[in-house]
């Protein structure tokens, strides 16, 4: 571990306030009445189907797949894991990979699937973009295990120490501050602000940024929220940086008690809007069971409430690519599953 590593100043950081990060614009903090009223609404909420009542559909990736693909591609491999390879360099965001989102290996949420390729056959990567450090985020397993074939950590201010407390070195970090930028070869990565909050234990609330993440290269242009409660900073990025081929936004783990932090479907497909952005991806969903609402309820919303305002939503299986050039219609694969492999040659298996 190298011991030198200095991270970016926060307190030089208009977002570092009385000693931890804030939010521009709505301040978020959990008192004994939300905790209350959580806690009733967990107790008393009733679903159909917290978890899948079938096997989720998984298109296997193989390296040798990843290697050849000679075009602009996205692939899904878990809740807010992406894989993308654009003008030929490998960028990945919110690696994990372990079985639960959790800080305990036996307790937690549990996922639903396996990843479409196992983290021993990914391909050297070239970057990794994190959002934040909150568990079905920022895996520690997955960081530890992966650094060596990593070549560029870029994460928000504070989180680059959490790496190499897991032993990623220091050269290979990068933090920025919102509206900050990154260039790599012929691809640019710019911090782009988001409206959440960070912590890992309870002693460390709000020491990390949280961000959003614009990634744009020669032929495409891409949108990665993290995760955010809908604000006015999405019309903001998409004025600054926009328009977007592809906008890959939360739509997941919400209900109204913390909407302040993690947008409704509706609320998702609006700021896919105000980003000007051409084709929607929905993620952070279909993976763990995170809050109150069936596992399926955020592609359902989020795909009427697209119908409604005339956005092009793609939601492809876990694995299956999609050619940033070529954005074409996906299947709506969670109403039937079982269907969907019978009639379209899915894959249910993952190849390693």
């Amino acid at each position: 571990m190298n011991s030198r590593y200095t991270p970016p100043e926060s307190k030089n950081s208009a977002n570092w306030v009385a000693g931890k990060f804030v939010n521009s614009e709505k301040k978020y903090q959990t008192h004994i009445k939300n905790i209350w009223e959580i806690s009733k609404a967990y107790i008393s909420a009733e679903r159909k189907e917290p978890v899948p009542k079938q096997q989720v559909p998984v298109v296997g990736i193989s390296r040798e797949i990843l290697l050849n693909e000679n075009k602009d591609v996205v692939y899904r491999l878990t809740h807010s894991t992406m894989l993308m390879k654009i003008a030929g360099h490998f960028v990945l965001t919110d690696p994990v990979f372990s079985e639960r989102a959790s800080p305990f290996s036996w307790f937690g949420p549990k996922r639903f699937h396996q990843s479409p390729i196992a983290l021993q056959a990914l391909p050297e990567i070239d970057i990794v973009l994190i959002s934040h450090d909150h568990y079905d985020h920022l895996d520690k397993k997955a960081i530890k295990q992966l650094h060596n074939k990593v070549g560029r950590f870029l994460t928000p201010l504070g989180v680059g120490k959490r790496l190499q407390g897991w032993g990623v070195p220091a050269d290979k970090i990068t933090e920025l501050d919102w509206w900050q930028s990154y260039d790599f070869n012929d691809l640019k990565f710019h911090a782009t602000p988001a409206q959440h909050f960070s912590g890992r234990g309870m002693f460390d609330r709000d020491k990390t940024l949280w961000a959003s993440w614009v990634i744009a290269g020669p032929q495409a242009r891409l949108f990665f929220s993290g995760d955010s409660g809908y604000f006015s900073g999405f019309k903001e990025i998409g004025e600054r940086y926009g328009p977007f081929d592809l906008t890959m936004i939360e739509t997941g783990a919400y209900n109204e008690l913390w909407s302040e932090i993690h947008m409704l479907p509706e609320q998702s497909v609006q700021a896919h809007l105000d980003l000007q952005g051409k084709a929607m991806f929905p993620i952070h969903n279909s993976s763990f069971d995170l809050a109150l609402h069936d596992w399926y309820e955020p592609l359902e919303r989020a795909l009427s409430a697209a119908d409604r305002q005339g956005v092009k939503l793609l939601t492809p299986p876990m694995g299956e690519k999609v050619e940033l050039q070529a954005l074409t219609e996906t299947l709506r694969w969670w109403r039937k599953p079982q269907a969907l492999e019978a009639n379209t040659g899915l894959s249910m298996a993952v190849e390693l």
